[in-house]
């Protein structure tokens, strides 16, 4: 089961209380305070498992606490600090604080960690208190409480490409054609109902990550159908793909309703590259000219056929190109010539 949305109660260890404790040995009079500190609490720590797909771990438990540190002891012992509770979560997860909505985080590559709840001090023991004026303290401090909070973790997948269209577009059945993911692929709507991500391979050992992010229908960014739970996902994408079946009777409006829906889900998103893909070109009779849509801000215009494998490989090399662009901007290498139609 796929879960890309969880909210956790995570709490830090309590410190451990010092020691009030004084040195009684035999033969050694007036022996002094010799009570030693607390130990720290543990952290809570969040580390990115690249096995790991889903939030599903955290379902269906919701409480999550930290080892406290143990008190401190006689001649001088200092409490055992606890062990940091370390929660896996997959790569492309975001960390937010419930009550003040705060960013605290995210992991983007495996094995990254971020410390979201730290664990308080130890407590001073009374021998930390002992002066020339006051030999003999017996004040022990009590450990400091460890940080609690409410988060909540938010997944967003990481592509190089993210294929958005309406229901039935052939976004399922693409992914199926050019790499070894085995998508859910029917003749009804919402055949997909989570996201699902594929790997193409190119010659010269190139390759990119696909994205099929189920279908988006009008006033999806309302809430309506599936598709709206899943936009986050292609925030991450460094291109989209607006996938028209080459059959629809209006391709202009859907091409102009995929924008808005995205536009009124985020600005940002719908200043994201993207390219407009025809679908299912193997039912236009052979005759028929390519079907076209006024895209002045689309860096290309496809036609494909999945099924027939018509069209696929310069389409496939052009994603590899704007997708390898784009990353060489993030990065700031050398830069790369996006894909020219």
């Amino acid at each position: 089961m796929f879960l890309d949305y969880a909210e956790i109660n995570v709490k830090a260890g309590d410190g451990g209380a010092g020691a009030s404790s004084m040195r009684r040995e035999s033969m050694t009079p007036r022996g002094g305070p010799d009570g030693g500190d607390g130990g720290r609490g543990a952290d809570v720590i969040l580390r990115a498992d690249g096995q790991l797909t889903t939030l599903l771990d955290y379902r269906y438990r919701q409480q999550y606490k930290a080892e406290s540190g143990q008190k401190g002891a006689g001649a001088n012992c200092t409490g055992r600090s606890g062990e940091p509770l370390v929660l896996r979560v997959p790569p492309g997860t975001v960390i937010r604080d419930v009550e003040t909505e705060e960013l605290l985080g995210e992991l983007l590559e495996d094995g990254e960690e971020i410390v979201i709840a730290r664990g308080g001090k130890g407590g001073w023991g009374n021998a930390r208190f002992a002066t020339a004026t006051n030999q003999a303290p017996r004040r022990a401090d009590p450990g400091e409480p460890g940080d609690a909070r409410r988060i909540a973790l938010e997944l967003k997948l990481i592509a190089d490409v993210g294929l958005v269209g309406e229901p039935n577009a052939g976004k399922s059945t693409l992914l199926s054609s050019v790499s070894a993911a085995t998508p859910k692929v029917a003749d009804y709507p919402f055949t997909t109902l989570t996201p699902n991500l594929g790997v193409v391979q190119l010659s010269g050992n190139r390759s990119f990550v696909i994205a099929d992010i189920p279908g988006i229908i009008e006033g999806a960014h309302e809430g309506k159908g599936l598709g709206h739970q899943f936009l986050r996902h292609i925030e991450r994408t460094r291109t989209l793909a607006l996938m028209i079946p080459g059959d629809a009777l209006e391709p202009q409006a859907e091409y102009d309703k995929l924008r808005s829906e995205l536009r009124e889900y985020s600005e940002e998103l719908a200043q994201k590259a993207h390219c407009v893909v025809f679908t299912k070109a193997d039912l236009l009779p052979p005759d028929w000219p390519e079907p076209r849509v006024d895209a002045p801000d689309a860096w290309g215009q496809f036609s494909i056929s999945s099924v027939a494998q018509k069209g696929l490989d310069p389409f496939l090399e052009a994603l590899w190109t704007q997708a390898a662009a784009a990353l060489a901007a993030e990065r700031g290498d050398e830069e790369v010539e996006p894909w020219r139609p």
